[in-house]
Formats: structure tokens, C-alpha cells, sequence
């Protein structure tokens, strides 16, 4: 179960910092690519946990 949820953590959070790059803000540490990222990972906290308890 964890390892589900921490690879959807990490997933997630990667394509929310990414996210601004498709904008053109080509900051790495910018603002947006910190929060979208950290929106991400808690999306994919509860992506994680309802795909986990499905299959296991």
C-alpha cells in the first residue's frame, strides 16, 4: 500500500512542477512549479490511497 501511494506521490508531484514549464516560466524553483507541484502530490496522496484500496 505504501509503495502505491508513494509512487503516485512522486508522479504526480513531477507533472505539477512541470505544469508551468508548458506555460513558458522556465524558473525551476519558481512560485507556480512549487505550489503546483505540492498540489500534485497531495493529489496523488489521494489518487494513492483510493487505487490502494481497490486492489489490495
Amino acid at each position: 500500500m505504501k509503495t502505491i501511494i508513494l509512487l503516485s506521490v512522486t508522479i504526480f508531484s513531477i507533472a505539477g512542477a512541470y505544469i508551468p514549464f508548458l506555460w513558458g516560466d522556465t524558473d525551476m524553483l519558481g512560485g507556480w512549479s512549487i505550489i503546483l507541484g505540492t498540489v500534485g502530490g497531495l493529489f496523488g496522496i489521494w489518487v494513492g490511497v483510493l487505487v490502494a484500496r481497490r486492489w489490495l
